[in-house]
C-alpha cells in the first residue's frame, strides 16, 4: 500500500503541475471522508493542492485565487484539508473563502491543437494512463519551449557561405518552415539562404532562438515572417503590443550585430476552405484580419522609421474581399505552390533592397 500511495502521489503531482500551467481553476470542495482508496486520495490531493498553491506564475499575493470560467461564477468556498492529506498539510491553516469573482480574460482566439491539453477534470486512478500519455506528449515542449534543439545539429553542420553569395537567414513559423518542401519549388535553390522556420512558433519563441539560429551564422540579412501564431494564441494570449515588442527586440538584436533587417508582413487569412469540422472555427476567426492589418501597418511604419526593409506579402496575396486569395492556399492560412511562387520574387527583391543592390 505504501508503494502504491507513493507512486500515485508522484503521478498526481506531475499531472497537477501540467494542469495548473494551463487551466488553473478553483473548485468548490466538500470535506472528503477519510479513505484509503487510491482514486479518492488522488482527487482529494489534486483539489487541495490546486486551492493551496493557486495559479502557477503568480506571486504570493495571488495565492488562493484562481480564474473562474462561466460555469464557476459566484462565490466559492473551500473547506479545510481532509485527513487523507499528509500530516504536514493537515496542520496548515484553512484556506479562507474566496468571495470575489476573478475577472474574465479578454477574448482571444483559441490556441492551435498542437498545444491544447487533454486532461480529465476530475481524475481517478483509471485516468492515470491517459494523464501519463498526455504529459509525455507535451514534455518536449515543456523541456525546450523555444525548440532550440530543432536546428542544433544543422547549425553545427552549416558550412560557410559560398563566395559571392551573401548569407541570409529566414526566421519564422510554419510558412517559412514549409518553404523547404519540394512541392513548393524548394527553398531558393542556388542561394545562400538558411531556413530557420519552425511550425507553430510565436514571436517570443523566436526571440529566444535569435542567438543560436540567426546571430551565430553572421548573416548579411535577416528575413522575419512572424505574428500570425501570436494572434492565434499558440503559446497563450498575446496583445498586438506584445507582438510588436518582440519584433522590435528581434530587429534591434540583428541591427546590433550589423545584420540588415527585412520585416515581412503577415499574410491574410480566409474562410474559403472551412467546412465546419473544426471546433476552433475558420482562420478568419482564429486570426482576425483586423489584427493582421494592425500589426502590418505598425510594421511598415516601424521599418521606415528605423531603416529596415518592409516586405509586403499582404498586398500581393489579398483579394477584393480582404482575405487570402482562394487560389493561393488550400487551408486558408498556409500558401500552396502558387502562393510561394508569388512570395519568392518579393522576398528576393526585398533582400536586394536591404543589401543595397548587392
Amino acid at each position: 500500500m505504501t508503494h502504491t500511495s507513493t507512486t500515485l502521489r508522484s503521478m498526481a503531482r506531475a499531472a497537477l503541475l501540467a494542469t495548473l500551467a494551463v487551466t488553473p481553476t478553483l473548485r468548490a470542495q466538500q470535506p472528503t471522508p477519510t479513505s484509503t482508496l487510491p482514486g479518492q486520495r488522488l482527487q482529494t490531493r489534486i483539489a487541495h493542492a490546486r486551492t493551496v498553491q493557486g495559479p502557477v506564475g503568480q506571486g504570493p499575493a495571488a495565492q488562493g485565487r484562481a480564474a473562474q470560467g462561466p460555469a464557476e461564477q459566484g462565490s466559492v468556498a473551500q473547506g479545510p484539508p481532509t485527513s487523507s492529506v499528509p500530516a504536514q498539510s493537515a496542520q496548515a491553516a484553512p484556506v479562507p473563502p474566496v468571495s470575489a469573482k476573478w475577472p474574465e480574460p479578454a477574448p482571444v482566439s483559441a490556441p492551435s491543437p498542437p498545444v491544447a491539453l487533454n486532461f480529465p477534470s476530475d481524475p481517478t486512478c483509471a485516468d492515470l494512463p491517459r494523464i501519463v500519455t498526455e504529459i509525455a506528449r507535451i514534455r518536449p515542449r515543456l523541456d525546450d519551449w523555444a525548440q532550440l534543439a530543432r536546428f542544433r545539429e544543422a547549425n553545427l553542420e552549416l558550412p560557410p557561405a559560398a563566395s559571392g553569395q551573401p548569407r541570409v537567414v529566414f526566421l519564422g513559423d510554419s510558412i517559412t518552415d514549409a518553404w523547404d518542401d519540394p512541392r513548393y519549388g524548394g527553398f531558393f535553390p542556388g542561394k545562400g539562404y538558411v531556413n530557420r522556420g519552425i511550425s507553430g512558433q510565436t514571436t517570443p519563441q523566436m526571440v529566444l532562438r535569435m542567438r543560436a539560429d540567426v546571430l551565430a551564422h553572421e548573416p548579411k540579412a535577416l528575413v522575419l515572417l512572424a505574428g500570425t501564431n501570436d494572434i492565434a494564441g499558440n503559446t497563450g494570449p498575446m496583445t498586438v503590443t506584445q507582438t510588436q515588442d518582440n519584433i522590435t527586440t528581434i530587429a534591434e538584436l540583428a541591427t546590433l550585430h550589423g545584420i540588415k533587417v527585412v520585416l515581412a508582413s503577415i499574410l491574410p487569412t480566409s474562410n474559403y476552405h472551412f467546412t465546419g469540422d473544426s471546433p476552433l472555427g475558420p482562420q478568419t476567426v482564429r486570426r482576425p484580419l483586423a489584427k493582421i492589418r494592425a500589426i502590418n501597418d505598425w510594421m511598415r511604419a516601424y521599418a521606415k522609421a528605423h531603416g529596415h526593409t518592409y516586405l509586403d506579402y499582404f498586398s500581393a496575396t489579398v483579394d477584393a474581399q480582404g482575405m487570402l486569395k482562394k487560389e493561393l492556399s488550400a487551408d486558408d492560412l498556409h500558401p500552396n505552390a502558387a502562393g510561394y511562387a508569388v512570395m519568392g520574387p518579393l522576398a528576393e527583391a526585398a533582400i536586394a533592397r536591404a543589401l543595397g543592390g548587392r
